[in-house]
């Protein structure tokens, strides 16, 4: 107890000392001014008071006191009169040792040369907000999946699908990515079954950075720069561009190589008064059933294109290949009507190659490209052709007419196929149904040539069987409207090579040119009517 007595005394002598030597009031007169500086040291907020001449206090609405500085503000209400031309102010200083700043090392101890240290450390902070880079880690996903259930009175149950995935971000600090998949249930429009990835609606990866990029998958395949050669076509394949010198005069070069998913046709047609639609869009050798691919159609009226949307201009069937406008764009009989799309039909592999590139400049600007776009006749997929059949391609040049071949193959009896046996009518050989199997039997294909042009019609039809039947001329002229052919296809090849230039020497005064090669061949099977394949085109404005 008398222990703790003694340093009780010891501590309140050293507290009065501390006060007498830290804790002393200091009283300032200072001339009246915007910001004035008390003090260089820290000050006590419980300690401070400010007066004018007659010593009345002051208001603490007139001024800003920042006490870990010592600086005193006076705002805008502050009275300015002959009283308050100076103020005196009381006040308590904190210790010093509070203000001071302390360091760890003496500045005295840093070594200036280094030339005698055989190892030099050196620790480095990270600097706050700097994140570190890790590959793929701004990579985000998004999209959806979705089944559903249709059932009717009048329909079986339909199970529908839909997927959506986007994926995009950064892989590096230069480089980013771009993903796509969408289907909605078939290759071609909504309802139906994707069974292969290439049959999805959109499947696409892209990387790309400021000044280049590549894309695999869905390509489209747009030139909008040439009167001779522009076109817009949704391939499978990958594409590159970049651009060189970008700071200056640019240069921008492109390639792409794809396989083509359908064949690109197009459908001219007169419009009818008052008939909104369907209308009928068929192949480029007159297929009245063809699927089109979703989102390749454009549709000119007189020359004008028109936009595809419930509320919009019109409405395409791709299923069906019918195009039906809505009433909000009334069709009359002196519309002209172009359908340009493409259409689902791989009668042999096709191959699209395409590149180009572009200068330009202040003045002047000047670009080329190639285009080819050719069937490789040694590769069929939807027609397995014969000797006997590549020799009627070989003969029959660029007629359509002559494409045609025999459809007879001898087959043994099945209970399960339509077969046919020969017999003698009208001075010729005909095929009459047939189910005995003591007959010689063929299989036949048949195909509807045209009212009048055939001499079989189409006795009988089910769900699974299709008989024909033979009809007698009359007075020479056919009856029937199928024949015992089949229509051939020619594999094709069309190449494009266009160079254009504008050059402008003046605000007034602009010149462009462009010249355009081209080589269309209809049949590459044959040499016959390759005469009128190449062609030479040119133009030139000046304004």
């Amino acid at each position: 107890m008398r222990i703790m007595t003694l340093f009780l005394l010891f501590f309140s002598v050293a507290t009065l000392s501390a006060q007498e030597t830290y804790g002393t009031l200091k009283t300032k007169k200072l001339a009246v001014r915007d910001s004035i500086v008390v003090d260089s040291l820290s000050i006590n907020p419980t300690r401070f008071q400010i007066v004018d001449k007659a010593g009345k206090s002051i208001d603490t609405t007139f001024y800003r006191m920042d006490y870990g500085k010592g600086i005193l503000t006076l705002t805008e209400a502050f009275p300015r009169t002959p009283e308050t031309d100076s103020i005196t102010v009381t006040y308590l200083p904190f210790p010093e040792f509070l203000t001071r700043k302390y360091r760890e090392l003496d500045d005295s101890i840093i070594v200036e040369n280094t030339d005698d240290l055989n190892k030099l450390y050196q620790l480095n902070t990270r600097e706050k907000g700097v994140k570190e880079f890790k590959p793929f880690d701004g990579l985000n996903t998004s999209g959806s999946i979705s089944r559903g259930v249709r059932v009717g009175n009048n329909q079986n149950t339909v199970l529908d699908s839909q997927l959506d995935l986007q994926i995009s971000g950064m892989i590096n600090p230069k480089v980013g990515l771009r993903a796509s998949i969408q289907d909605s249930n078939i290759p071609l429009q909504e309802g139906g079954y994707s069974q292969n990835l290439d049959e999805f609606d959109q499947v696409f990866i892209e990387l790309y950075s400021d000044h280049w990029n590549i894309r695999a998958g869905d390509v489209n395949l747009i030139q909008d720069k040439s009167f001779f050669a522009s076109f817009q076509k949704k391939v499978q394949g990958i594409s590159l561009g970049a651009t060189l010198n970008p700071e200056g005069n640019p240069t921008k070069i492109y390639a792409a190589g794809a396989l083509v998913r359908g064949v690109f046709t197009e459908s001219k047609f007169q419009g009818q008064e008052g008939n909104q639609g369907p209308y009928k869009l068929t192949g480029p050798n007159g297929e009245l059933f063809v699927l089109i691919v979703s989102g390749s159609e454009t549709v000119y009226a007189n020359g004008v294109p028109l936009e595809r949307g419930e509320n919009k201009d019109y409405v395409i069937d791709y299923n069906a290949g019918e195009l039906l406008f809505n009433s909000t764009y009334p069709i009359t009989s002196e519309m002209r009507i172009s359908v340009q799309y493409q259409f689902s039909e791989r009668n042999y592999t096709r191959v699209i190659a395409s590149g180009g590139g572009e200068y330009e400049s202040d003045k002047l600007t000047i670009g080329g490209f190639v285009y080819s776009e050719s069937d490789s006749r040694n590769q069929p997929l939807l027609q397995n052709l014969n000797a006997q059949q590549v020799a009627i391609l070989e003969d029959a040049g660029d007629d359509m007419s002559q494409m045609v071949a025999p459809s007879v193959q001898e087959a043994e009896f099945s209970e399960n196929r339509v077969l046919y046996r020969q017999e003698m009518q009208d001075g010729q050989q005909v095929f009459i149904f047939s189910t005995n199997p003591d007959d010689e039997l063929f299989q036949v294909q048949f195909s509807n040539v045209g009212a009048n042009q055939g001499d079989y019609v189409l006795s009988e039809a089910s769900a699974i069987n299709r008989i024909y039947e033979y009809v007698s001329p009359v007075l020479g002229v056919s009856q029937g409207n199928f024949a015992p052919v089949i229509q051939l296809v020619s594999p094709t090849k069309l190449q494009i090579g266009v160079v254009n230039g504008r050059y402008k020497p003046s605000e007034k005064t602009n010149i462009y040119v462009e010249v355009a090669g081209s080589k269309n061949d209809k049949n590459l099977f044959s040499d016959i009517d390759d005469g009128d394949n190449d062609g030479v085109a040119g133009r030139f404005d000046f304004k």
